[in-house]
């Protein structure tokens, strides 16, 4: 099938990132603190920026989109703000300096920091909750709750492998009680009646099964002992220290972005379908069926109070666990560095309403 049914995979390669690392690490050495940012955001002039997308242009991306379009990236003092399309999880192009920001998740930057050493931390999250599920099929395995995987077969693909294990090791299950299939990203293994279940993406594959009018069951990670964030923001801990205006004036055009696209998910898809993913064939009632379904994972009661992209300390140390069920240990300092979005709150305290 299409890339475009694909879910998003969580992809970096280990020899590759060690070496990004290592020359980062050097770069960070020769980095000269003038170049930090000074002065207010209304004269801030921070030339391109670079932002590594985890995944192709499509709907995901509706608030970078209206960001864009709407001059918010300029009005905050950018030239230019290149999207950069994936799949990818964005580690390697911050450590190698051809990213200034990347849009990732937390199981990898809490993989490479935790693993490779990698100087890198998260200053915000898009989504509150992971947007990863056990799909299956209504007149199939019907997996509803965790104790229905039992006995059944799951397809998992290698990328996923350690977090579906985590997610047995939270709901008390043994890997023996089941048996784990190797899939790609195609779900076709699922239709098919090859597996019982399938990791996927609830604001993807299944949206694509019931369009195509299959009745679908989801078992959300997110409600079943792995509340992790995800579509989070991530930069090295260099450019934290040295260009930290420029990352709040970032972080404020992305709130003003996705505050927009929260009240008016039909202006995401058809900037999606139009302009930026253009060329990549997407499909009209999809693509507004996944901006809105993401939009229940964007917004939360931590976010009408606090704002968007905010992770409250009970959803940093349900993340840490959750990574720690996957063999992730970390502390959260090592993983989250929020000061900037702090500040950018406490200097525009009127981002924090929006429309639910």
């Amino acid at each position: 099938m299409s890339i475009l049914s694909s879910r998003r995979a969580h992809r970096a390669a280990a020899a590759l990132l060690g070496t990004v690392i290592a020359a980062a690490a050097l770069a960070g050495c020769s980095s000269d603190a003038s170049s930090s940012d000074a002065g207010s955001a209304s004269a801030a002039s921070h030339g391109d920026l670079t932002v590594q997308l985890s995944w192709i242009k499509n709907e995901e991306f509706s608030g970078e989109y209206l960001a864009d379009s709407k001059g918010y990236y300029s009005e905050a003092g950018f030239s230019s703000v290149n999207l950069v399309p994936g799949p990818s999880t964005g580690v390697a192009e911050l450590a190698s300096g051809t990213a200034t920001v990347a849009l990732s998740d937390s199981v990898s930057v809490g993989a490479a920091v935790a693993n490779e050493g990698a100087p890198v931390k998260i200053i915000g999250a898009t989504f509150q909750k992971n947007p990863f599920t056990i799909l299956s099929l209504k007149n199939g395995g019907n997996i509803a709750t965790p104790a229905d995987l039992k006995g059944k077969k799951i397809g998992v693909q290698d990328s996923n492998a350690s977090l579906f294990k985590a997610l047995l090791a939270a709901n008390g299950i043994d890997p023996s009680e089941l048996t784990i299939v190797p899939v790609q990203y195609d779900p076709s293994p699922l239709v098919n009646g090859e597996v019982d279940g399938f990791v996927a993406y609830i604001t993807n594959e299944a949206i694509t099964l019931e369009m195509q009018g299959l009745a679908t069951t989801n078992l959300p990670f997110a409600e079943n002992g792995l509340p992790f964030v995800a579509e989070t923001v991530a930069a090295t801990d260099d450019t934290i220290a040295n260009k930290r205006d420029m990352l709040k004036d970032f972080l404020k055009a992305e709130i003003r972005g996705w505050t927009d696209a929260v009240a008016d998910p039909q202006a995401g898809a058809d900037l999606a379908l139009n302009t930026y993913g253009a060329d990549l064939g997407l499909d009209p009632a999809k693509t507004l069926a996944g901006s809105k379904a993401q939009n229940t994972l964007v917004v939360s009661d931590e976010t009408a109070k606090n704002g968007l992209f905010t992770i409250s300390d009970a959803l940093q140390k349900m993340t840490i666990d959750s990574l720690a069920g996957a063999g992730i240990t970390l502390k959260a300092s090592d993983l989250f560095d929020l000061s900037l979005l702090s500040e950018v709150y406490a200097e525009n305290p009127d981002l924090v309403a929006y429309e639910r």
